[in-house]
This record gives C-alpha cells, structure tokens and sequence, in this order.
C-alpha cells in the first residue's frame, strides 16, 4: 500500500478513536460473554450509559496530547497542565464530563494540580502501577518523535509516559510501542517491522539495569512468537504487558483495521484500551477504507477530531 506519511498518521489516530469508541459500551465484559453475543458493529449505551460513538478516557489523553504539541513545541509541563484540565475539568471529553479514569492516573495528575509537582515527577512508579494508562495515550508522542535517533525518541517516550506510570516496566512497554508504531511509518510488512523494532529495543534495554530485568515480562513480543499464541493464551485485562500483547496479537491475526479492532474488543475486559492500542497499529498498515463510514460518522466531536487529526498530522510531516 503506497500511502502517505500525512494518510499514515492520520489513519492511525482515527482507527485508534474508534476502537476505543467500540470498547465503550462493553467495557469490563468478560471474553465468554462476548462469546455468545460477540461486538459485529458501533453500539451504543452498555456499561457507561453512553450514546453510539462515545469515546473515553483513552481518546481524551491523546487528543490533549496532540493539543500540547499543537501548542509550538515539546513542553512536558504544559502536556501534565492539559491532562489536569481534562480529568478535573472535562476538557476534550465528549459531552462535558469525565466518566472513566483509571487510579495511577488520576493520583498522579492530582499530584501536579493539587500538590505542585512538576510534571517530570508526577508519576506513579511501584510495581503496582502497571496498569495501561501512559500505554493507551502514547501514539502521538511516538508519531511526533518518530524522526529522532533511538536513544533521543526513548528518552522522550519514557517522559510523556511517566507523568503518570514511571515504572520501569510501564516505560519499557510503551518504548516497545513506540519502536512498533516508528517501524510501521516506513513499512506494511508487520513481521518486519516487528523484528526490527525488537531488535532496537533489546539494543538499548539490555545495557540498562532498570530495564534489563523487565524484559522477561515482554518476552512473548520480544522473541516474535505472540502471533502463534492461542486465543486462551491472550489476556485483556487493564495490565500493560496483557494490553500489549493482545493488541499486537489481534494485529497480526487479521488483515483490515475493521477486523483487527473488532477482535481487540472481543477480547472483552480492557476493550476501549485494547481497541485503541491494537487501532493504532491498524491504522498505520491498513488505514480506513474498511472501516464503515458510520462508525466515523457517529464519533463524538467527530468535526472537532477530524480538525485535530489533520492539524496534527501535518505538524508531523513537517517537522
């Protein structure tokens, strides 16, 4: 497929919007429930009482996030300030109001708000702060950095993730994002992308104590083999290292963006954060011609997104 940088980033945002939008309604439902009356299209309503099209808290931190870079510049203080007026005070939500937020994130925002933390410290580090929260939001940050040499583009993932999740491992598992996302800008060979990408991050990982211990956790991605997994052997629970894997699982089983996100959110459980992740691989390979335009057309703020999408993703090309 010979697409633009522009098309690519653009297609990725958007598939990752929609995804999160098709988790909605089914969030927390359990894989054998979704079994027996499997997610075929844009539901409405479900487990947050919310109209077709609604997104959550995933599509609201990452459009803060392009909203930040759309400002002029990389300014982490600045990206901590718009994650606070979202959570605190609804902006970028779909209809004025925050319904869904994960723990670690809102300790960490409260900590700048309302304890003066500086944004570089603001981050929940212990081990049981791994959940998918910097993960679910960490898509434009490896599109706006993707031009910049490994050690440089890490550094920069592993600040934006931690104004919330600073663990190690939370930081490790959005550098292996990321790496995936930047190989995809340049190709659609998902396997190739994939060895390369795992190539770089056990290049630079592995000659850094804090992380070198970490990669075991990851190692099903690292060692190329999530694609042969069984169904029963993804998890989809709100864990990085679950929400990671199975997006990538979903990713390399199906061949459209429609399929992949639907079988990220028949995964049940953390669907809207698996719909998103898996989305935004989606988005990069097989942009949107399969997905239908009524889904597009019935996402909340869809003029607002289009808008950003497009600001954004020209900032990209040209920088």
């Amino acid at each position: 497929m010979n697409t633009s940088l522009k098309q690519k980033i653009t297609s990725s945002l958007l598939v990752a919007i929609i995804g999160d939008a098709l988790g909605v309604p089914v969030e927390s439902t359990p894989r054998n429930e979704l079994s027996l009356c499997s997610v075929k299209n844009m539901l409405g309503y479900g487990r947050y009482d919310q109209p077709q099209g609604t997104w959550s808290d995933d599509t609201s931190m990452l459009l803060c996030t392009m909203e930040s870079f759309l400002n002029g510049s990389y300014d982490l203080e600045n990206l901590g300030k718009i994650f606070c007026e979202w959570i605190f005070d609804a902006r970028w939500t779909p209809d004025g109001y925050v319904f869904d937020s994960g723990l670690t994130t809102f300790l960490a925002l409260d900590r700048i708000r309302n304890g003066g933390i500086s944004a570089k410290n603001s981050g929940c580090s212990s081990e049981e702060d791994n959940g998918n929260g910097s993960l679910m939001r960490i898509l434009p940050a490896a599109l706006y950095f993707h031009r910049e040499e490994t050690d440089d583009f890490l550094r920069h993932i592993h600040e934006v993730s931690s104004i919330t999740h600073a663990h190690p491992r939370s930081l490790l598992g959005c550098g292996i994002y990321a790496l995936f996302v930047r190989e995809l800008l340049a190709t659609d060979d998902k396997m190739k992308a994939l060895r390369a990408a795992t190539t770089k991050t056990l290049a630079f990982y592995e000659n850094h104590p804090d992380f070198s211990t970490e990669l075991s956790n990851f190692m099903r991605i690292l060692s190329l083999s999530i694609h042969e997994c069984e169904e029963s052997e993804i998890n989809s629970s709100g864990y990085i290292v679950d929400t990671l894997e199975a997006s990538i699982w979903c990713f390399f089983r199906h061949d459209t963006s429609r399929d992949i996100i639907l079988a990220a959110v028949n995964l049940g459980l953390d669907t809207d954060t698996t719909g998103v992740v898996a989305g935004g691989l989606a988005g990069l390979c097989h942009g949107t011609d399969s997905i239908p335009t009524e889904w597009i057309e019935s996402l909340a703020l869809k003029n607002e997104i289009r808008d950003i999408l497009n600001r954004f993703s020209e900032l990209v090309v040209a920088s």
